[in-house]
């Protein structure tokens, strides 16, 4: 079976769509604009209470006690929120920038390297899209040179 990329969005720091783009016809099914704005909506919502899931950690520090007499916790790792979501008919992985957007990614569950495709991915967004003088910071996203590369790369990939 050959490894499939479904389709992106991508979602600002604020939870709005900016961008989303089908790759397979027959994929997933066929999202209304309206649909793919709930999804954005969603997704952001349950990311940030993901991230605040973050669970307590014991140390073994054999100085320093809790109040309770046993290992104090800590949280030794930053929370991330949700990154991947797999069902038996296709894998969401999520991407967030430092700056907070988040690209979504869905493939097939046999795709391999989706950590590098939505690297790419990102790499052509700041190289066509955040270099375009005429691009505005958290509004759709409205570039043809990154439709042409992403789209590139994309059939590349499903190619394979």
């Amino acid at each position: 079976m050959a490894t499939t990329v479904f389709a992106l969005i991508i979602i600002n720091k604020a939870g709005g769509l900016i961008y989303n783009r089908s790759f397979h016809e027959g994929g997933l099914n066929t999202l209304s604009t309206n649909d793919y704005l709930v999804l954005a909506g969603t997704f952001h919502g349950v990311h940030a209470i993901t991230a605040r899931l973050n669970p307590l950690k014991a140390v073994n520090n054999r100085t320093s006690t809790s109040s309770g007499g046993g290992a104090p916790f800590t949280r030794p790792d930053p929370p991330s929120g949700l990154e991947v979501l797999e069902t038996e008919n296709f894998r969401m992985q999520c991407f967030t920038t430092m700056t907070g957007i988040k690209f979504l990614l869905f493939t097939d569950t046999t795709q391999v390297n989706v950590d590098r495709t939505i690297q790419r991915v990102y790499e052509m967004y700041t190289d066509y899209v955040l270099k375009n003088p005429f691009y505005q910071l958290e509004m759709p996203v409205r570039c043809d040179m990154f439709d042409r590369k992403l789209g590139s790369h994309i059939r590349e990939i499903n190619n394979r």
